[in-house]
């Protein structure tokens, strides 16, 4: 083994989403960076669905931007069709998403590494972790090269143990064409970490000349939506449209008589898959009453005839993967290029690390994406970019950054997989945070942007955007609550008639052009929802301050729950596995109990174990 003989800062493991966030952020802070990958012409491969965005996954790759991240940058640069899904209801659930041309997305991105200061990217398998003392200390690669480092950042996506199924057939990979990681694993296990086992999948890919489009609905795009809150002027690539289509009664008659072939119910499969993208064989089970399905023909890039079938994930032999798409009238001629698979792997029971994503047990290691049991690329580069900013700080000697779940959808995701066990893959839905009229993919810059020009991942030209937005807000909503008009002999101020649903600021600024100003579309739309929502937003905000005593109860690290009478058994080793950072978090632990909450309130201040709350 040679040592390398240049020592880093920060380590990332893996090139994927999760790993591309960290490693920017990490270097951008002034840590010297080190990413390591198995291959460097897979970094930022879209290896499922080439699109980014969607319900709360569009909210949080706004807030990645905010903060200072390039997910939103690069899909705006390399997306071939755009849509504000949930338009036609509230603003707290409208979500952006967009196709990518996978190959453009992901060769930009790559670039955009290589250009960062302070980052080295190179291609190595690691085989295994070089720990001393209980701190991480570097790695070391198959090919026989010890990297030195103060921290290491793992983001190894699939590829732990990772293993494909299609049919009876089943072999190693960490992706279709990709080798697994095997020592990671090992090493993960020998330093005392619990991995478990999960699933996901992939549907086919079909050719594109292969379709009957005259069978299809059409789905074009919306123009004017974008990701990220810089580079505005960016030009686009050509738009297309997707298609949708519809699984019939013979394609369920289909899998329903090779269900017995499928590796997921004939128990080769022992991962968990999740249940909110479920393969069509957990479809058509699940619901039975339903005879058939909705599918989206989406194009992976403007230089190939490739078409993901979004809505057929499975498992299921390539015999019958033939057999379901010619029962479908649009595909009767289909051509398969690449088959669906599902592939299991390796992750990190939750409980193992804090909420900074930095393990429990071992100083200076960080976990981020689906090593932590997510799925998607949003949420693994929300993670990514967290672990990143986390590992500079240490090494910098700075606070970590961790967010609230009053601030942002990445702060809730991360609080769910520090305080509750997975028992499936994870992925983020609007639903699961309590402040979403807050969260909006409109005001991320709003709510996030300062933290990243505090960590240096904002400069003060984006800083000072926001500060004259927030300026601007604020000015014009006092002054429109002076300024009135009469209606039907009544006298209502501007505030009031932008309640009104008929009105928007676009149409009272046609119609009061004396009285209102055109900030941009942006800045508008903020001050129409400042009014729209205002009492929604106050009662939120309230509810925020309520529950915020319980999050400023702080727990000492040495706080000794097993001596803590009044507890219960299950609550006090729930307790003593999560190590909650305060009360707050404490509540959120399943098997911790409210009276069991209350109990730990009163011994936390009979022995004065409270401490202030944190500046930062």
């Amino acid at each position: 083994m040679w040592q390398y003989p240049v020592p880093y800062e920060v380590i990332v493991i893996g090139a994927g989403h999760a790993g591309c966030e960290a490693a920017m952020a990490s270097a951008r802070m002034g840590a010297r960076t080190l990413m390591l990958t198995m291959t460097l012409d897979t970094i930022g491969k879209m290896s499922c669905n080439p699109a980014v965005g969607g319900v709360a996954k569009g909210q949080m790759v706004r807030e990645i931007d905010a903060l200072g991240g390039e997910m939103g940058k690069v899909i705006d640069a390399t997306g071939i069709q755009f849509r504000m899904l949930n338009a036609t209801k509230g603003p707290a659930v409208w979500a952006p998403r967009a196709q990518a041309d996978k190959v453009a997305y992901q060769y930009a991105m790559k670039h955009r590494l290589e250009k960062t200061p302070n980052l080295e990217v190179k291609q190595g398998t690691i085989e295994d972790l070089l720990v001393e003392g209980g701190k991480v200390v570097g790695v070391v690669t198959k090919e026989g090269i010890a990297y030195r480092s103060q921290t290491v950042v793992i983001t190894s996506g699939t590829f732990l143990r990772g293993l494909l199924h299609i049919g009876t057939t089943h072999y190693s990979g960490g992706r279709a064409g990709d080798q697994p990681s095997v020592g990671l694993s090992s090493s993960l296990e020998q330093l005392g970490l619990k991995l478990g086992r999960l699933k996901t999948g992939t549907p086919p890919r079909i050719n594109r000349r292969s379709i009957d489009y005259s069978l299809t609905e059409e789905q074009p795009g919306d123009p004017g939506i974008r990701f990220s809150y810089d580079e505005t002027e960016m030009s686009r690539l050509p738009q297309v449209s997707c298609h949708i289509t519809y699984t019939t009664p013979e394609t369920k008659a289909i899998i329903l008589a090779n269900l017995h072939r499928s590796p997921m119910y004939s128990g080769k499969i022992t991962g968990i898959g999740t249940r909110y993208c479920p393969s069509i064989e957990d479809k058509v089970v699940r619901f039975a009453d339903k005879e058939r399905h909705q599918l989206f023909l989406e194009p992976e890039g403007l230089t190939t005839e490739e078409v993901y079938v979004n809505g057929i994930s499975s498992s299921l032999p390539f015999d019958v993967q033939m057999q379901m798409l010619h029962s479908i009238p649009a595909l009767r001629n289909a051509e398969i290029m690449r088959p669906a698979y599902a592939i299991e792997y390796d992750y990190v029971v939750s409980g193992q690390m804090s909420h900074s994503l930095e393990c429990r047990t071992v100083e200076g290691l960080f976990f981020a994406g689906q090593i932590n049991g997510t799925s998607g690329y949003e949420e693994a580069a929300g993670q990514g970019l967290l672990a990143g900013i986390n590992a500079a700080c240490r090494v910098l000697n700075k606070p970590p950054l961790i967010l609230k779940r009053s601030e942002a959808y990445i702060g809730v995701m991360i609080d769910d997989l520090v305080t509750k066990g997975l028992d499936e893959p994870y992925r983020m839905f609007t639903s699961r945070a309590e402040h979403r009229l807050l969260l909006r993919q409109d005001n991320a810059d709003l709510r996030l942007r300062r933290y990243g020009y505090d960590l240096g991942l904002i400069n003060r030209e984006q800083m000072a955007r926001v500060e004259k937005k927030e300026a601007v807000i604020a000015e014009e909503t006092q002054r429109l609550e002076k300024i009135f008009k009469q209606l039907n002999g009544k006298g209502y101020s501007m505030m009031q008639l932008l309640c009104r649903s008929e009105n928007t600021y676009a149409s009272l600024l046609k119609e009061y052009p004396e009285s209102l100003s055109d900030f941009g579309e942006e800045t508008n739309f903020q001050i129409e929802l400042t009014a729209k929502y205002a009492g929604y937003i106050d009662r939120q905000q309230g509810e925020i301050a309520k529950l915020s005593h319980v999050e400023n109860i702080l727990i000492s690290e040495n706080f000794d729950y097993a001596a803590t009478l009044g507890l219960r058994n299950e609550a006090k080793q729930k307790l003593m596995k999560h190590q909650p950072r305060n009360l707050g978090q404490a509540s959120r632990i399943s098997g911790v109990s409210p009276a069991d909450i209350s109990v730990l309130m009163v011994a936390l201040k009979s022995r004065g174990s409270c401490l202030n709350p944190p500046s930062t």
